[in-house]
């Protein structure tokens, strides 16, 4: 089965799910068990930064340091980077927890990041047209 890395493509943003060297997409994976309520809590979030390109409410969008953003759709965290082309690229989702972001969390979406982009310079991330 081909990889639907696009999760929406908006005027100002493309917001993709990541996928480890693996295959596997945690971020998707997360989303897809997520009752309908907040899948849509989840798209409204992803369609505001789409299609207008920020999202002034750090309750809903907030930047976690080295490079990190988290989309905040409550309970839930989605945790991603800004790359060239005017892509965003969500790495990861947990059920927030606590006040702050876990240390764990904040270095797998910095370890994708990197397999990301040493992936790209590689020309290894995107699955080949057949």
């Amino acid at each position: 089965m081909p990889k639907e890395y696009v999760a929406y493509a908006g005027q100002e943003f493309t917001i993709e799910w990541y996928y480890s060297s693996k295959g596997e997409s945690q971020a998707l994976e997360y989303y897809l068990e997520l009752d309908a309520s907040d899948r849509i809590k989840v798209l409204k979030l992803f369609k505001m930064m789409g299609d207008i390109g920020k999202i002034r409410d750090e309750t809903k969008f907030k930047n976690e340091g080295d490079k990190i953003f988290a989309f905040k759709p409550q309970p839930h965290r989605f945790l991603s980077f800004f790359v060239e082309g005017r892509k965003i690229i969500v790495t990861s989702a947990f059920w927030k927890k606590q006040d702050k972001l876990p240390q764990g969390e904040k270095d797998r979406a910095v370890n994708s990041m990197n397999s990301y982009r040493q992936r790209i310079k590689e020309g290894t991330y995107y699955e080949k047209e057949k």
